[in-house]
């Protein structure tokens, strides 16, 4: 009866844990966020992408700009409707600090719930302090973590960031460009100084390496309200808008 192979499979951490089963952790992944998701009547996001080193009140105003954009956002948007009602356009962040915990903060200045999809890595993140508690999440796996982003996503909004946002970014383009996901979620960048010199996107087209028309997945943007008024003209949706 001590033996390892007399526990229940769902009492033993060491099989749980182990190669075999990757695919059941993988399933409790995607299962525990979406049931959460699904009480909180959340039908559609506002990705919001970002670095996590920018801080409040750095003269670049990205921290600013994220937090009003996310108030406009959840205020406009139909993130506040109550439960008797679907949740749209709720903000969705990587859950940590800098432009992530900006955009929850923003969500919370308009009373508006808002998702933290946090991932375990070797320097523990931390979830910050706006970000939703029933909504606020942790994934082993990017994987996951990354197809909860996309699967509820009506726009995405990216503010400089690093490696980890360039690498959320093109996916999700790639997705847009591939048909995998929704052909009028809009993509705005904001801060056009930043990512023209960041980035030749002209070249991709003028090289041939993309066709003309993948440059039309994304605008630009300069101020929050810069980048709403791009997303609704781009095609987002908001509850009680004329078609």
């Amino acid at each position: 009866m001590a033996a390892a192979a007399y526990r229940l499979p769902a009492m033993d951490q060491d099989f749980l844990l182990g190669d075999t089963t990757r695919g059941l952790r993988f399933q409790l992944e995607y299962q525990k966020a979406e049931e959460h998701l699904r009480e909180w009547g959340v039908a559609t996001t506002v990705i919001v992408f970002g670095s996590a080193r920018v801080r409040p009140g750095e003269k670049n105003g990205w921290y600013d700009a994220a937090r009003e954009f996310a108030r406009i956002c959840s205020e406009e948007g139909g993130a506040k409707i109550a439960h008797n009602g679907p949740r749209q356009n709720v903000i969705a962040t990587g859950g940590g600090p800098g432009i992530m915990e900006a955009a929850n903060r923003g969500a919370h200045d308009a009373g508006a719930p808002s998702i933290g999809f946090n991932i375990t890595l070797p320097m523990e993140q931390e979830p910050n302090a706006y970000s939703t508690p029933d909504l606020t999440f942790r994934f082993h796996y990017f994987a996951m973590r990354k197809m909860h982003f996309a699967i509820r996503a009506a726009a995405l909004v990216v503010f400089p960031g690093g490696f980890g946002t360039m690498d959320e970014l093109f996916e999700i383009l790639t997705l847009r460009q591939t048909g995998k996901m929704d052909d009028n979620l809009p993509v705005v960048l904001l801060d056009s100084a930043f990512w023209k010199s960041l980035v030749n996107f002209r070249h991709f087209a003028d090289t041939g390496l993309v066709a003309a028309k993948d440059l039309d997945l994304f605008g630009f943007a300069d101020t929050p309200r810069q980048a709403w008024e791009q997303l609704l003209r781009r095609g987002l949706k908001v509850p009680g808008a004329k078609a």
